[in-house]
């Protein structure tokens, strides 16, 4: 069973991509904020999958993902990043930085897959 962290501050979204992931046979957990899961990082925490949300207060998602790929120990971390900005100018600067993929606001679980399989594939192909 995969480990996908969810960063994401509000608290419904998370509670809906948790239970989308769980319906795909996967163990979510929800961080309100970058910082937390960082933290959970940090300590040794190594999930499948991250589900970042780009526009959160202080710390955004754009950061957390570039704090990711700075390290090498979590430069292969396969990274979706999750927005409601429909510009596709957020879905090419999120790409640039080595995001997986993209999924839009409010996502349903076909998309989540879908977003999921690309993350994974690009990761396989490495």
């Amino acid at each position: 069973m995969k480990e996908v962290w969810i960063v994401d501050d509000d608290e419904e979204m998370g509670q809906a991509i948790s239970l989308m992931l769980k319906l795909l046979d996967c163990n979510p957990k929800h961080f309100p904020n970058p910082r937390p899961a960082a933290q959970a990082l940090l300590a040794g925490g190594h999930p499948d999958l991250m589900i970042l949300d780009i526009n959160m207060p202080e710390v955004n998602g754009l950061d957390m993902l570039e704090f990711i790929r700075r390290r090498n120990e979590w430069k292969n971390l396969p990274v979706i990043m999750l927005s409601s900005e429909a510009a596709d100018v957020m879905v090419e600067k999120a790409l640039q930085m080595s995001a997986d993929s993209y999924a839009r606001k409010p996502v349903t679980i076909e998309e989540l897959e879908k977003a999921m399989s690309q993350a994974f594939y690009k990761h396989i192909m490495k």
